[in-house]
């Protein structure tokens, strides 16, 4: 029997990513149940946290980067008393405190962890070491020395302190950034030990949890028209981009990869004001063309989208 040919689909799913799941099989899911071709997400979530996960379908891959980099907000809780080797529930006490801060304790020291920061990322964690994953290298036993970062931590606050072991944080990041990280520098910060036991992410970039949809009532819907109904525009992802409309003729250009010299006054008064440099969203009788970058007057194709 034939497999059903794929279907040209193409926006996004905010997904409620369920516990427990990584986000490759999250991402495999709702490809499975839109049959779409293509599929992406944007911004990995660990199987142990739960929340926003945009998944992009077809043409929208494309666009994931401009979500990725985008700001997230995080709730997160702490249990203070232990360190582990993930820096979260799944790994293995390495240490212990009898420690236990304040509330008044753990505000105090919140604006150390906010602005720029310079953060050591877990042991556990994707970064590559000499080519291989700082996380496979733990998993085997070897010691790998992870330099800090500089990261952005445009806010962090105490939510909650439900009792003396635990603390109730959100935070809202830039790329980048670590909640785990946060999580055992707050201990040490605090004199006692800190891991996260919970961690959920609430938005990214535009999209929150007001426009997601969990694992569980999607796949139930299956290839409905309500399925269909939470499927997101491409454009939801580039909101923050400057659009420019271009003759047809300029579009064909931008989708053939060559670039597209304005002529009328009022494109190149627009690009001016653009300025040089500048990513735009490049859209031909009300259909997006292409991402492209204003480069010395011209608009420079970056990513060709065929919808």
């Amino acid at each position: 029997m034939r497999s059903k040919p794929a279907s040209a689909i193409h926006g996004w799913i905010v997904l409620d990513k369920p516990l427990g799941l990584s986000s490759a099989r999250a991402v495999a899911a709702v490809k499975r149940a839109f049959n779409a071709a293509k599929a992406g997400h944007a911004g990995t979530l660990d199987p142990l946290a739960t929340g926003v996960l945009p998944i992009a379908l077809g043409e929208a891959t494309k666009t994931v980067p401009y979500v990725v980099d985008g700001p997230k907000v995080y709730r997160f809780t702490v249990q203070w008393g232990e360190a582990r080797t993930t820096d979260d529930a799944e790994g293995d006490v390495v240490a212990r405190s009898d420690h236990r801060p304040s509330a008044e304790a753990i505000r105090a020291v919140l604006p150390r962890f906010t602005g720029t920061i310079d953060q050591r990322p877990p042991a556990f964690s994707a970064i590559k070491v000499s080519g291989q994953r700082a996380y496979a290298l733990a998993r085997a036993g070897v010691a790998a020395e992870l330099a800090a970062r500089s990261v952005t931590v445009r806010r962090l606050e105490l939510v909650a302190a439900p009792d003396a072991d635990r603390a109730v944080f959100e935070a809202e990041v830039g790329p980048g950034t670590y909640v785990r990280s946060l999580a055992r520098d707050l201990g040490e910060a605090l004199e006692t030990r800190g891991f996260v036991t919970e961690l959920r992410r609430l938005a990214v970039g535009r999209f929150g949890l007001n426009r997601a949809i969990p694992l569980d009532n999607l796949t139930a819907l299956g290839h409905s028209p309500a399925a269909s109904g939470h499927l997101l525009p491409l454009e939801t992802a580039l909101d923050d981009i400057p659009a420019l409309a271009l003759t047809e003729d300029q579009a064909n250009a931008l989708r053939c990869g060559r670039a597209v010299t304005p002529f009328s006054p009022q494109e190149r008064a627009c690009l001016s004001q653009i300025g040089n440099g500048a990513t735009i969203c490049a859209t031909s009788g009300g259909k997006l063309v292409a991402l492209a970058e204003v480069t010395a007057g011209e608009i420079r194709p970056l990513r060709v989208l065929n919808i």
